[in-house]
C-alpha cells in the first residue's frame, strides 16, 4: 500500500500494473467459482502456499518473529509462517466476497466494555474512534457497527496498483461508507465526519516514518499519534477493538475494550500498541507479521 492516492486515469498506461491487476482479477474470479464456505479457506491456502513464497512473506515473518519473539521454538515459527499468510488470504477473500462476508460480519456478536461507551457517546452526539490493527479481519468491526446503526467512516491507504485500487475501493465501499483516503483531502473529510459526531475506524499498526518512536513487542516502532491527537482535539472516545477469527476459520468474535483514558498523544498511542500486542500474543497467527513494522530499529 501507499500513502499517495492514485487512480487509473491519473497517469499514462502502465503495462506492469495492468498485468498485475489482470492476474489478481483472474485469481479472484477463479475463487468466486467456489461456494463461500470453501472459497475462504482455499483463498487462505493460495496465499500461504503459492503467494507467500514468491512474495518473500515467509522470510519477513521469520525475521520479525526472531527479532521480537526469540523464545519461540523453530517448529512454532514454521507453523506461523503458514498461519499468517493463510489468515491474510482468508481476509482478502472475505473482503472481495461481500455477498458472503457481510452476513457473517453482521451476525457476529459484539462484546466488551467499550461497546457501552460507544453507545453512550453516540447518544450524546459525541464522536468516537475505533482503533484496531491488521489482525483477524478488521472489517468485521466496521460492518458490525454499521449494522448496529453507527455512522462509521473508514480511513484507508490506496493500493500502489492504480487499476486494482479502483476495484479495491469499490469493494470496501460495499461494506460501508464513507471512506477517507489517506492524504490531505481525506483528512479534511475525516475531520468533518468526526466533528459531526461520527465514528471513525482506523488501523494503527503500520510503520509511519514521521511517527513517534514508541514500543511494540519491546522494540522501537514508529507509530502515528494522530489518532490520539484527533481524540483530544475533538473529544472523541477511543476504543481498541478486535475481530478475532474463531476455530473453523469462518466466524469471528468482536471484542471492544475499555476506552483509552485521556492523557497525551504518545501515552495514549502506547496504550493502543500495548492493547494490540496483548491480542496478538493470544492469537499469533492472526497478525500481519509479514509487515516491516520495526524499520526504525534497523537504522
Amino acid at each position: 500500500m501507499s500513502d499517495t492516492g492514485k487512480n487509473a486515469g491519473s497517469a499514462g498506461f502502465s503495462p506492469r500494473e495492468w498485468l498485475g491487476n489482470a492476474a489478481i482479477s483472474l485469481v479472484l474470479g477463479g475463487l468466486r467459482l467456489l461456494p463461500y464456505r470453501l472459497r475462504v479457506p482455499f483463498g487462505g491456502w493460495v496465499v500461504a502456499h503459492l503467494v507467500a513464497p514468491v512474495a518473500g512473506f515467509r522470510g519477513r515473518i521469520r525475521d520479525n518473529l526472531h527479532r521480537v519473539c526469540p523464545e519461540l521454538l523453530p517448529s512454532e515459527v514454521e507453523e506461523l509462517v503458514i498461519e499468517v499468510p493463510d489468515n491474510l488470504g482468508r481476509t482478502l477473500t472475505e473482503l472481495f466476497s461481500p455477498e458472503g462476508f457481510l452476513p457473517v460480519a453482521r451476525a457476529t456478536a459484539l462484546e466488551g466494555p467499550g461497546l457501552q461507551a460507544l453507545e453512550e457517546a453516540r447518544a450524546a452526539g459525541r464522536p468516537s474512534i475505533l482503533v484496531s490493527g491488521h489482525f483477524g479481519n478488521y472489517d468485521v468491526i466496521r460492518a458490525g457497527m454499521i449494522a448496529r446503526g453507527f455512522d462509521v467512516g473508514g480511513l484507508y491507504r490506496p493500493m500502489n496498483n492504480r487499476y486494482f485500487n479502483a476495484r479495491y475501493v469499490a469493494t470496501i465501499s460495499r461494506i460501508g461508507q464513507p471512506l477517507f483516503e489517506r492524504g490531505r483531502r481525506g483528512m479534511t473529510q475525516m475531520i468533518r465526519h468526526l466533528k459531526g459526531g461520527g465514528t471513525l475506524a482506523i488501523l494503527i499498526d503500520q510503520h509511519m516514518g514521521a511517527g513517534e518512536v514508541l514500543s511494540f513487542f519491546g522494540e522501537k516502532a514508529a507509530t502515528a499519534v494522530s489518532t490520539a491527537e484527533l481524540a483530544l482535539k475533538y473529544d472523541a472516545v477511543v476504543v481498541p477493538c478486535y475481530a478475532i477469527r474463531q476455530k473453523g476459520g469462518l466466524s469471528f468474535k468482536a471484542v471492544f475494550e475499555a476506552p483509552v483514558p485521556y492523557t497525551d498523544p504518545a501515552t495514549m498511542t502506547q496504550a493502543l500498541n500495548d492493547s494490540l500486542e496483548a491480542r496478538v500474543r493470544q492469537n499469533m497467527g492472526q497478525w500481519l507479521w509479514s509487515h516491516r513494522r520495526w524499520k526504525i530499529a534497523d537504522r
